[in-house]
């Protein structure tokens, strides 16, 4: 997939930017047009948040990156140590 959600927080923070640029600031309808289409796509991430908590899957969805593996074996056992 090619964008994530780090190029959506990038284009928002450039719009933010754009908007308090003095000399050439961003004309209103069109900040408001890409807060609308970033809050569709944070609707959908939340919904596919949603699914991952539901299935379990740590595998992400191309937009939101998978979670990093944790090591969930424990560490080997190098000495056994019998309590009297």
């Amino acid at each position: 997939m090619k964008n994530k959600i780090e190029d959506l927080r990038n284009h928002l923070f450039a719009t933010l930017e754009a908007l308090q640029d003095k000399e050439d600031p961003m004309d209103i309808d069109r900040a408001k047009a890409v807060a609308d289409v970033a809050q569709t796509l944070i609707e959908s991430a939340k919904v596919e948040v949603k699914f991952m908590e539901i299935t379990g899957s740590t595998n992400g969805s191309g937009f939101i990156p998978a979670a990093p593996r944790e090591n969930t074996l424990p560490a080997p056992v190098s000495k056994l140590v019998r309590n009297s």
